[in-house]
């Protein structure tokens, strides 16, 4: 374990410092002003200081089954903006086609495997559905490795309406007797192709732009912002300011006001739409303000007016709307979540908690309810690094036990 202390002119330098020196591992445990002492104190400088520490040896942690979720979006930790991305990889998702093929084989052999052992494939519940894809044919190898995938998608919590929907438009392009990479293939990349382009934070320098974060209380908003103003500001350089409307929590407030002095950024705390207009004016020079809301219950209406009133303080060309949601929520609350915020705004879907669960099916499952765009996947309480770009092709290897 190395632990080493840090001092600067400012916040800022000393976090920049620690980063530097230790890496993006490194564990900040306090942050303090040192301030002069005696007559001297009126003649120098409050400084900082940082104590940071940093593992050379982490801990292995066993997970049970597969790679936890928080290693597998660690493999691609930098946020990337909009204006970083390579559009043509995103709209084919075939791009890389080495890649995409040493993922299908790697997956093809473990069904092939399942498949050989044949008491999985004999002993896998039927589909619930009446007139489900799947069949009574056992000795139809197309079947038992169909139904196998239907089994584990099922596992993974994908609604089964959805896995139906899947089976369906595959199963009339196969062969009979299609080699399992075939049939494996082709879901993998009907998953992806539903899951889409991720949608992240689309900024034009030189022009203020207003994101706000939306949900239910508990899922991460506070968190979630922190993360993303700490890669802006820290990554970006860009300039950025916190507002929050979240007065119901002093916690949250108190949360918001240790990063933005650790970040050296305003931090604005306002009631209602009157005071969101005198802080836009206040506000008018900087490239973006993330926006952190009271979290409601989606099923009080009058609380959901009042965020949608909020929003509608800035025009719909100069702000973007994230629905932050929680994947272990279960998915029958989450329909009324999305339903209830989709009457007051389009939204971008993060997803947080990805630590918490082994299963991945909610965040398919919500995109195909919604059709709203995914974005970021939160993993941890790590302020910046527990935060990654939604890949749809992490996503849908998952879910087909691809983390084995």
């Amino acid at each position: 374990m190395i632990i080493k202390t840090f001092k600067g002119e400012t916040e800022t330098e000393v976090l920049l410092k620690v980063r530097e020196e230790l890496g993006p591992n490194a564990v900040v445990s306090s942050v303090k002003a040192i301030k002069a002492k005696g007559l001297g104190r009126l003649f120098k400088k409050t400084t900082y200081e940082a104590t940071a520490s940093l593992d050379e040896n982490p801990p292995e942690v066993n997970l049970p089954r597969r790679e936890s979720m928080k290693n597998i979006f660690k493999n691609n930790p930098n946020i990337i903006f909009e204006e970083d991305e390579k559009p043509a990889q995103d709209n084919n998702p075939l791009a890389d086609r080495e890649a995409l093929e040493l993922r299908i084989n790697n997956l093809a052999t473990m069904i092939e495997k399942r498949i050989g052992e044949g008491g999985a494939v004999k002993n896998a519940a039927e589909p619930a559905q009446e007139g489900a894809p799947v069949t009574d044919t056992a000795d139809d190898k197309n079947v038992s490795c169909i139904r196998l995938i239907y089994n584990q998608l099922l596992e993974n919590e994908v609604d089964e309406k959805y896995i139906n929907m899947i089976v369906s438009e595959i199963e009339p392009t196969l062969k009979k007797d299609a080699p399992v990479e075939n049939i494996l293939s082709a879901i993998y990349q009907k998953i992806v192709l539903k899951l889409g382009k991720t949608e992240v934070l689309d900024i034009n320098r030189g022009k203020v732009k207003y994101v706000f974060f939306v949900g239910p209380t508990g899922v991460g908003k506070t968190t979630t912002i922190a993360k993303l103003a700490s890669k802006l500001k820290l990554d970006k350089k860009l300039n950025v300011a916190l507002i929050t409307a979240d007065t119901y929590r002093i916690a949250a407030v108190k949360q918001l006001e240790v990063y933005a002095n650790i970040l050296n950024i305003p931090l604005k705390v306002i009631n209602n739409e009157a005071e969101m207009e005198e802080a836009k004016e206040d506000l008018a020079a900087f490239d973006i303000v993330l926006i952190d809301t009271a979290g409601r219950s989606h099923k009080d209406r009058r609380q959901c007016d009042d965020i949608e009133r909020l929003i509608n303080t800035i025009p719909a060309e100069d702000r973007e709307v994230f629905l932050v949601l929680s994947v272990t929520t279960k998915y029958r609350d989450l329909e009324a979540i999305t339903e209830a915020y989709s009457e007051i705004s389009d939204y971008r879907l993060i997803f947080t908690k990805l630590d918490e669960t082994m299963y991945l099916g909610n965040i398919f499952n919500i995109k195909l309810l919604t059709g709203a765009p995914l974005s970021y996947a939160t993993f941890g309480q790590g302020v910046p690094n527990d935060i990654s770009r939604i890949d749809a092709q992490t996503i849908a290897k998952q879910l087909l036990g691809g983390g084995d």
